[in-house]
């Protein structure tokens, strides 16, 4: 019995040893490809490309930025930070220095959309967001508000946002009922709704009434509409009749 236990206990510590053995080595092959990020602010970007090439790293310079600390042309952040372990092959995003903002923000306000592009790209500026918004009383694609503001001083980035005024949409209505209505009164409603008559035909006669028929006038009673009743229509659609 004492041999069995031995045997049990013995078996018990390999397999422990075997498990060690196999995180360790698990661990080694995991971390054994991670290097550390070196430090890239203050250097050019060709000198942070060599440098991260070094360690298995890669450079891409997402953004510029204005600086009044870093001189113009070097990089003034990193992502990862100085000294994170990251795996060989990772991309370090870095920001460049633009140096100490030089370029006046140019109030554009009041320009149409494609002048306020044009006026600030000459600058040596760029179109950040553009936004829209519905206003009654404002031009279509009007400058309603830029940021940063006209002159503004201690602008971060190169870039300056619009809020556009949006084109107007047409006004949605929904069709009441015309059917038993004379062609006459209807007309002057549509017309009031900002609607327009289309077509307007007679309806098919019972085999047994005379072919002959007057053309639709004033008096002519509605007997059927197209949109149909309760269907939503836009301002300056054309409503279509027939009559009898």
């Amino acid at each position: 019995m004492k041999s069995f236990f031995r045997l049990l206990l013995l078996a018990l510590v390999l397999l422990v040893v075997a498990l060690v053995s196999a995180l360790t080595a698990m661990r080694l092959a995991i971390h054994g490809h991670e290097v550390a990020v070196p430090d890239l602010v203050g250097k050019s970007p060709v000198a942070a490309r060599m440098l991260a090439e070094q360690s298995g790293l890669e450079v891409n310079v997402e953004r510029q930025y204005y600086s009044p600390t870093v001189p113009e042309g070097k990089i003034l952040s990193q992502l990862p930070p100085a000294g994170s372990q990251v795996r060989r092959g990772w991309q370090v995003r870095v920001a460049e220095s633009l140096g100490p903002q030089r370029v006046a923000i140019p109030n554009v306000m009041g320009q149409s959309e494609r002048a306020a592009n044009i006026n600030i790209r000459r600058r040596g500026l760029d179109v950040g967001a553009i936004a829209q918004m519905q206003l009654p009383d404002a031009p279509d694609n009007q400058v309603l508000a830029q940021a940063p503001p006209p002159n503004a001083s201690g602008v971060s980035a190169p870039k300056i946002s619009l809020l556009v005024a949006a084109p107007s949409q047409p006004q949605a209505l929904v069709m009441p009922s015309f059917v038993g209505q004379p062609l006459g009164t209807v007309t002057q409603i549509v017309q009031d709704a900002g609607l327009h008559i289309g077509t307007v035909t007679l309806a098919a006669l019972p085999e047994s009434s005379t072919p002959t028929t007057p053309a639709p006038s004033p008096a002519s009673m509605i007997v059927t509409q197209n949109p149909a009743a309760g269907e939503k229509v836009i301002e300056g659609a054309a409503v279509n009749f027939e009559v009898r």
